[in-house]
């Protein structure tokens, strides 16, 4: 009877593998967000703020969107294992009823079969075939188990490292603020002329129109920059994120835009991709908030749908610095842990609409940046 039902619960009981992706990557997403914290520690210390802390907020950004993705793959791996073993516990029952029967019966008593000695031998040989099977799979139901205890405690340890990099990444984004309101040591290109722009937004009607009004308004220019090729590689684009409509796709209304629509992770930070000095920063038409990027004369990048703005017009940036911030809320542990799949829109609210003018036409943005995830 015992080797019979060894055999039954060998049949029923099929083989479980440990898979330690999900563990792993939530173990390197928090090493990443304890770097962060340590940048955002030592900023104080760089002689370049704004910079440091620019990286600290780009950093906090790569880890949160690494440890959500971690925290997501731990909790729908520990799902799944739960439901397996939900379902697998009459053939455990059996397993472990077998295991215990076996471990109990003495060995001459086990191995007797009422046939005689022959069928003792053959019910033998077969019982030493079995039991490493039914050893094997009682581990395999132990790597599950343990595994499952193993997520449970990613999980909680998981969800306080998000809280804590949320918390991190506000104070660090508070900081750059305040730096970049500090910060007095940028070259200026010309002087700001609201009076001029107030009366340029007034007069036009649409981005064409201001862009080549901005061209027009180049007295007092005291610096220049070096010229850029696209030939030499491509830009890194403004801010991380995956394109929603190409140059030329029409939008739900039909409007269709010579510009590519970015979406992004909300409070995503936009910098400038090269050196540029920042044309105009503020409210423009329909557009909401924009920043007009100029790197080289007669070359504009316009960055339209920013929640917040960085520095003032005239003023000259160095490549990667902060230029906007993306609206929206940072989603919290309940909102990342209920949203359905990966890289889904409902992961990437906002929008940011990136235009390329050169002379008095805007060109194929995909000509200057580089290749991104669509």
């Amino acid at each position: 009877m015992i080797l019979r039902a060894a055999v039954l619960a060998l049949t029923l009981a099929g083989p479980a593998t440990a898979q330690n992706a999900p563990a792993d990557a939530a173990r390197r997403a928090a090493e990443m967000l304890e770097q962060a914290a340590l940048g955002l520690d030592a900023a104080d210390d760089r002689r370049d703020r704004v910079a440091a802390l620019t990286d600290t907020v780009q950093a906090y950004e790569a880890g949160l969107e690494a440890m959500r993705d971690g925290l997501r793959a731990v909790t729908i791996r520990e799902q799944a294992l739960s439901r397996k073993l939900g379902a697998q516990k009459e053939d455990i029952a059996r397993l472990l009823g077998v295991l215990q029967a076996i471990g109990r019966s003495e060995g001459p008593t086990l191995l007797l079969h009422p046939s005689g000695p022959m069928g003792t031998a053959r019910a033998g040989m077969l019982l030493a075939d079995v039991t490493p099977a039914l050893q094997a799979q009682a581990q395999a139901l132990k790597a599950d188990l343990d595994e499952v205890s193993t997520l449970r405690l990613l999980q909680e340890d998981a969800a306080q490292r998000l809280r804590d990099g949320l918390a991190g990444v506000q104070d660090a984004r508070t900081a750059l603020s305040q730096a970049i309101a500090d910060r007095t040591d940028l070259p200026r290109r010309f002087t700001e002329d609201p009076a001029g722009v107030a009366v340029l937004i007034a007069s036009t009607e649409t981005l064409q129109g201001f862009a080549d009004g901005l061209t027009q308004m180049q007295e007092g220019e005291t610096a220049a920059l070096p010229q850029i090729d696209r030939d030499t590689g491509p830009l890194p684009w403004p801010v991380q994120g995956t394109i929603l409509r190409k140059p030329g796709e029409a939008d739900a209304a039909g409007i269709a835009r010579p510009g590519v629509v970015m979406a992004t992770r909300p409070r995503a930070l936009v910098t400038t991709p090269t050196a540029a000095t920042i044309r105009y920063a503020g409210p423009l038409l329909d557009l909401g908030l924009v920043t007009i990027l100029e790197p080289q004369p007669g070359l504009m990048f316009v960055l339209a749908g920013l929640d917040a703005t960085y520095g003032a017009a005239g003023e000259v940036l160095p490549a990667g610095s902060p230029v906007g911030l993306m609206g929206g809320e940072d989603p919290q542990i309940g909102a990342i842990l209920s949203t359905p799949g990966e890289g889904g829109g409902a992961q990437r609210p906002e929008t940011l609409y990136i235009e390329v003018r050169q002379g008095k036409e805007p060109v194929d943005p995909l000509l200057w940046f580089g290749s991104v995830k669509d």
